[in-house]
């Protein structure tokens, strides 16, 4: 701790006498600064004990008074005025200009030279170093030996928290709460979700300091919070909080900066480890939809823990032309694997680079954490799509992945986060098909018809559409418009003698309601 204006009072080699502001005294002293100016402030940076014999203060109440207010503003923590030289006594308008703000006035005697002060001031502050690097470096070999134990993580939590004397937790990399440390601390680390997400979007490291009371928690309960988001390459792998009843000292900074630290690399580490783990996910998901259950099961049994066991579905991700989708696909995989990992949920995850740029391929169960992962993370990301499969068994897995495939089509020709295979097959053809190419196609056929009802009358394109939505039914489609039967078989001839094809060919009114259909979506 630093050295206070009681510490250096009580110092009775020094013989100070307090004149005012007794009840401040345990304000800390960075620094013993020496002014004979009437206004030494503009040299202040706030903190000091500042010395003077007042020869220029005057003797005036209202000089005493404006002077006290300046170094009361500037954030000096003490007055020392040494009496005998200009001052026989300090004047009782600065003792109690210095009463009214609350500024502690000391009586310096003559014996006492400014000096001493200084020196004892100065050696409490030496004092203070030593120990700050001391506990340091104590703090660091601990967490450090803690980080190289079984329990690594947790162990540096739980190392960290009884340091400051409060609690610590441990987010990973989608906010949610893997360790804290002490268990009554759960409530109010969860209770951060908010600001761990806020910096969850800003690049790593970053931190945030709530002072005063944490977000949500009861009024009974102050902490001073600082929370740490932990990456190396600007992409959070995790965050740190740590709780505190008072501001935390610098030596309590080293030990949350050393901790920082110790778990960036821990997280770094395991995510070398988490790659080699995906290039065999990979490997084996390849394998899965090849048709080689049996002998992906035979090689995950022994390196994977297993393969998804029960109805899976494939979830394929990925974004349309001029979309860089690469930081959010990498985000997917992570947020799909630590939905897994927090309930032994067993997945298999695969990127690869599609025709139109990178996709991200997922294995998991039906409606399982990570199905529910994988939705809700391209919800939040502009540009990702996603196709889901229909459930299927293991062994069904390649048509699975086609079917993903052909949903994530759609999804990306409409513009939709997600849509699931059951959708394409309850469905529309058209969102199956190339946009441009069906607009193509039905200008080009439907010109001629169109070209005559601008010009003349009739309404063909009108009669067509209500002829074959009616099957060919005569008098419905002419009910439907309005027209005698005779009128609508005239209009059908027209429009057979402008687009040179019969309308008794089921692939010709199959086009022509494609093309008519078109225009509608």
């Amino acid at each position: 701790m630093p050295p206070t204006l009681a510490s250096v009072v009580r110092n009775t080699s020094l013989h100070l006498t307090v004149l005012a502001g007794a009840d401040h005294l345990e304000r800390p002293v960075r620094w013993v600064h020496t002014s004979e100016l009437d206004d030494p402030t503009p040299f202040l940076e706030g903190g000091e004990l500042l010395l003077t014999t007042g020869i220029k203060l005057g003797r005036t109440a209202a000089r005493l008074q404006a002077y006290v207010h300046r170094l009361a503003d500037a954030g000096v923590v003490g007055l020392g005025l040494g009496v005998g030289l200009s001052h026989t006594e300090v004047p009782q308008p600065l003792v109690d200009a210095a009463a009214q703000r609350g500024l502690p006035l000391l009586r310096v005697p003559e014996p006492t030279p400014f000096i001493a002060i200084s020196k004892v001031v100065s050696a409490a502050l030496a004092a203070e170093q030593y120990e700050a690097v001391t506990t340091s470096f104590e703090a660091q070999e601990e967490l450090t030996r803690a980080a190289l134990g079984k329990d690594g993580t947790t162990a540096v939590v739980r190392r960290l928290a009884a340091r400051l004397g409060g609690w610590a937790a441990l987010y990973d990399g989608s906010g949610a709460l893997s360790v804290v440390a002490p268990d009554w601390a759960a409530r109010r680390a969860g209770r951060l979700a908010a600001e761990v997400d806020r910096l969850r979007r800003r690049p790593a490291p970053s931190s945030a300091a709530l002072q005063g009371r944490a977000p949500g928690i009861d009024t009974a309960d102050e902490d001073y919070v600082v929370v740490q988001s932990l990456g190396a390459d600007r992409r959070a792998r995790g965050f740190l909080a740590v709780g505190t009843e008072d501001r935390i000292t610098p030596t309590e900074r080293y030990v949350l900066n050393a901790a920082v630290a110790l778990l960036t690399l821990t997280l770094e580490r395991s995510r070398e480890l988490r790659q080699a783990e995906e290039r065999m996910g990979a490997a084996l998901l390849r394998m899965v939809l090849a048709g080689e259950v049996a002998t992906a099961r035979q090689v995950a049994t022994g390196l994977f823990g297993g393969l998804p066991e029960g109805t899976v579905r494939v979830l394929v991700a990925g974004a349309g032309q001029g979309v860089d989708a690469g930081e959010s696909l990498s985000e997917l995989g992570d947020r799909a694997e630590q939905a897994g990992s927090r309930v032994g949920e067993k997945l298999l995850v695969a990127r690869e680079e599609g025709t139109h740029g990178p996709r991200l391929m997922v294995l998991a169960l039906d409606n399982g954490a990570v199905h529910r992962a994988c939705l809700g993370v391209v919800e939040e990301h502009e540009g990702l799509s996603l196709g889901v499969s229909a459930p299927a068994a293991l062994e069904d897995a390649g048509t699975a992945h086609a079917q993903a495939e052909r949903a994530l089509a759609v999804a990306l020709r409409g513009g939709r986060r997600s849509v699931d295979h059951e959708e394409v097959g309850a469905g529309s053809l058209l969102p199956l098909l190339g946009e441009d190419a069906v607009t193509a196609f039905a200008e080009g056929l439907l010109r001629p018809l169109r070209d005559h009802d601008r010009t003349a009358r009739g309404d063909l394109v009108a009669s067509l559409r209500a002829w074959l939505s009616r099957h060919g039914q005569w008098d419905a489609a002419a009910a439907d418009l309005g027209v005698h039967r005779h009128t609508l078989r005239y209009r059908m001839r027209r429009v057979e003698e402008l687009l040179g094809r019969s309308l008794d060919d089921t692939d010709v009114r199959m086009e022509l309601w494609l093309a008519l259909r078109s225009g509608e979506e």
